[in-house]
């Protein structure tokens, strides 16, 4: 499955991790400020805010996975099978296919306060992109430097809630995924103390010990309680390298091996890839599971005044470095 997180140093960084079986044939695209997005309801969007992010690219259209706009305002989709719901179309609603979603927030929207007032409007239908492509069952975060919310379109309708961990997985919904948070609020990055007994002399025999039972498993609510507790405990520089680094460290906590998750019929669950956006700078990193390197494409350095998706091919050979 995925994970996603939000994470501030000096600048602001917005990322997640794609786990699945295969590849859609993902390219970095950036989406410039002309580009027209043709919307199944609601028309034609001609100007709008520069995005890159990770998409499938079909008929001339990206299919974001995941995105940050010029702005700094980041949105991804991860997949929420069983719980997600998409309706019909609605009268006096902003009809958005499920596809769309992505796009029509951040295209309009410079914060997650200016997305929330366009969300009260929203109804996510549930029309495909194509035959070929049927609707994804998801969910998403969506963050700014200032705060990250998660939306989910279930059967009741959609719902908004604040991410204080400013993380996110899959299953179950939102809301079990931060009580269950609970069960691990003694975990510390601190060495425990003995609560067990008085009566008994109880010491550390190695470091780290202060978080014993933190889950390893690769289920997804593993994968949420131990993603945000890296996160809301990393330590980092200030500096471009250090922040990039120790991003594509917190997400690392969470990586899929190929072979650890087995699908049936020779298919295996593993990180297809990891990325890193700095939303202020508008720099998109990445690495793939077959290259460690970290790639950058910035969106800064293409004509953002253009009217044409511009995508990156994703290197997906290793690149090692040899000092011999």
């Amino acid at each position: 499955m995925c994970t996603a997180a939000a994470y501030k140093t000096k600048d602001f960084y917005f990322g997640r991790t794609l786990d699945y079986e295969f590849s859609f044939g993902d390219q970095v695209t950036i989406t410039p400020r002309n580009y027209p997005f043709r919307f199944r309801f609601q028309g034609t969007m001609e100007t709008h805010y520069a995005m890159i992010g990770m998409a499938h690219v079909a008929d001339d259209y990206p299919l974001y996975y995941e995105a940050v706009n010029e702005k700094g305002l980041g949105m991804a989709g991860l997949n929420f099978v069983g719980n997600a719901y998409y309706g019909e179309k609605a009268d006096g609603k902003d009809n958005v296919a499920q596809f769309e979603f992505i796009p029509w927030i951040l295209g309009q929207c410079v914060s997650v306060k200016e997305a929330l007032r366009l969300l009260e409007q929203v109804n996510l239908v549930n029309t495909p992109f194509s035959e070929s492509l049927p609707l994804a069952q998801l969910h998403w975060i969506l963050a700014d430097r200032d705060e990250a919310v998660t939306v989910e379109s279930v059967l009741s309708g959609i719902h908004v809630y604040p991410n204080p961990a400013g993380v996110l997985t899959n299953n179950p919904p939102f809301p079990e995924q931060m009580f269950n948070l609970n069960n691990y609020m003694h975990l510390s990055p601190k060495d425990p103390e003995n609560c067990f007994s008085d009566k008994l002399s109880l010491k550390t025999y190695c470091r780290g010990m202060g978080a014993l039972g933190l889950p390893g498993d690769l289920s997804s609510q593993s994968r949420f309680v131990r993603v945000a507790f890296v996160k809301l405990n990393s330590v980092s520089g200030d500096s471009e390298e250090e922040s990039v680094s120790q991003f594509f460290h917190i997400l690392g906590s969470v990586d899929q091996q190929k072979g650890c998750s087995d699908l049936g019929n020779g298919n295996f669950e593993m990180t297809l890839y990891t990325c890193c956006c700095n939303g202020d700078k508008g720099i998109y990193y990445y690495t793939t599971y077959g290259n460690h390197q970290i790639t950058a494409v910035d969106m800064h350095r293409e004509d953002l005044e253009g009217d044409r998706l511009i995508p990156y091919p994703l290197v997906q050979k290793e690149q090692i470095l040899y000092q011999n």
